[in-house]
């Protein structure tokens, strides 16, 4: 299966910006939408942005919108989170994932539970 690993998580203070990177290694890393979820201490997983296969249509939950741009690099195999001003509610461990078991899908998903592949997460920590 394809293996997803992110970076680029860390203490920052409120209103900073931060970028997170994923890695994605394996067969078909191209012909997957890639997603970022987060998980603060003690609650669900929860959708943050995907951006579609194709590189061309994306989706942000609206605690983000404004404020975080997702964008992939298919010749590089990577997927970028792009965070500004920066609240200390977006405190969580973030994961980029793929619907490995639905290669070209239609449509952007946005629920955990339609994704396979997971990253092994990256802590990102917001201080005010």
């Amino acid at each position: 299966q394809v293996q997803l690993v992110e970076s680029g998580g860390g203490l920052v203070q409120a209103g900073d910006s931060l970028r997170l990177s994923c890695a994605a290694s394996g067969r078909d890393i191209r012909t997957y939408t890639m997603g970022w979820f987060r998980q603060a201490p003690g609650k669900e997983r929860e959708f943050v942005a995907a951006i579609m296969w194709n590189g061309i249509t994306k989706s942000y939950a609206d605690s983000v919108k404004g404020r975080f741009t997702i964008s992939r690099d298919n010749g590089k195999n990577t997927a970028s989170l792009q965070m500004n001003s920066l609240k200390p509610e977006d405190t969580a461990v973030y994961y980029c994932a793929q619907p490995c078991n639905s290669p070209y899908r239609l449509g952007v998903p946005q629920r955990v539970y339609e994704y396979d592949c997971w990253g092994q997460g990256t802590p990102v920590t917001v201080s005010s």
